[in-house]
């Protein structure tokens, strides 16, 4: 954006500074002014009237004025220029600290995100907005690279179905007499899973962009809905789901919170015993929060193993690998979602076994109206 050009923010200072040590001088000398003015008289006799005419008297104030003035004059004009070289000293002593956060922006701007301000000193003003620029720096810096991983890993997850499909029909082309029903439901796979893909990461930046409307949820009718159409697939796996809880109003998008609660519910089936395994669904208001747990059975995992799973194209060791083993973006569009809707997503492995998924929103009372 073009600006007019205007003074530097030391000059002003500097001239503030002048400006202020002008206006006290001149006020000082004015107190000193009037209190001459009242305890001198205006005219004296002299003690030898012959030195000067007029019977002797003297205009006190007169002369008092001949002497002061030109005094007063030359100490204001030593305070304005006194001003001006010391205001400008120190008007450049206190935006050192900006001139150094003005560097740092210019650096990110460039692209370098590596870098930090470090203001020394005590907690001031200058000092807070440092800390706040450095603290933004490495949140941004963490999140390009992020998206960095998150654009190789999409690539390479696209990639992979493409160089399938294309190796198929190499094959077709150099080997006519091959049976084409099996390329074809080869083909028919492959391209499912890259629409699968596709559609999942559309959805991923439709979330991150928060480009959607929001509405009063009930977190406990999206956790039946979303068990209701899962049942199939636990009962293909031996999987008993259980459900639990109250009405869990918040607000968002019913769409996406639906997508994140069946999320959670699908990788707590695949992600089970190979048999008699359980998903616990819980939903309920705690502390004005509302709150979505999912828990299962399952191998014994650390803390070590279950933090990078939100991470994009993370799958867990123990998946089942059927049609339905998806394409590793499910926790991470869980939080995704998550955080879109302002709240918090926890994971933690259970002690027995299996792994507990803790999705946190802010609630709103269940008679709000609509």
């Amino acid at each position: 954006m073009d600006r007019a050009p205007g003074l530097s923010v030391r000059l002003k200072l500097t001239l503030s500074y002048a400006g202020f040590l002008m206006v006290a001088g001149a006020l000082l000398l004015a107190a000193v002014w009037l209190f001459l003015l009242r305890y001198v008289p205006d005219r004296a006799m002299l003690i030898n009237p012959d030195d000067l005419p007029g019977n002797g008297v003297f205009p006190v104030r007169s002369a008092l004025l001949d002497v002061f003035a030109p005094r007063a004059a030359a100490v204001l004009a030593f305070l304005l220029v006194f001003g001006l070289v010391g205001g400008w000293v120190l008007a450049g002593r206190m935006l050192a600290p900006l001139t150094r956060i003005t560097e740092a922006t210019r650096l990110a701007t460039n692209g370098s995100l590596s870098h930090r301000i470090r203001l020394p000193g005590r907690k001031d003003e200058f000092r807070e907005l440092a800390d706040a620029f450095d603290t933004m720096l490495v949140r941004l810096e963490a999140h390009v690279a992020e998206q960095q991983r998150f654009a190789a890993n999409a690539s390479h997850e696209l990639r992979t179905p493409l160089a399938i499909s294309k190796a198929l029909l190499d094959v077709a082309r150099t080997d006519p007499n091959r049976d084409t029903g099996e390329l074809i439901d080869r083909l028919h796979a492959v391209n499912t899973r890259a629409i699968a893909l596709t559609e999942t990461l559309l959805l991923l930046s439709r979330a991150d962009q928060r480009s959607f409307t929001r509405d009063h949820v009930d977190l406990s009718l999206l956790a039946e809905e979303a068990t209701e159409t899962l049942l199939p697939l636990a009962e293909k796996h031996g999987v008993t789901i259980e459900t639990s809880g109250d009405i869990t109003p918040t607000i968002g998008s019913p769409a996406l919170l639906l997508q994140l609660t069946t999320n959670l519910v699908h990788n707590a089936i695949v992600h089970n015993l190979p048999e008699q395994g359980t998903v616990w669904v819980h939903t309920g208001v705690q502390s004005k929060t509302a709150v979505l747990t999912v828990e299962n059975t399952g191998g014994q995992l650390t803390p070590q193993q279950v933090s990078p799973l939100t991470e994009p194209f993370q799958r867990g060791t123990e998946r089942i690998h059927t049609d339905q083993a998806g394409v590793g973006l499910g926790l991470t569009i869980v939080r995704t979602i998550t955080h879109a809707h302002d709240g918090t997503l926890t994971l933690t492995p259970r002690p027995a076994g299996g792994i507990r998924i803790t999705v946190e929103l802010p609630a709103v009372s269940a008679h709000t109206d609509r």
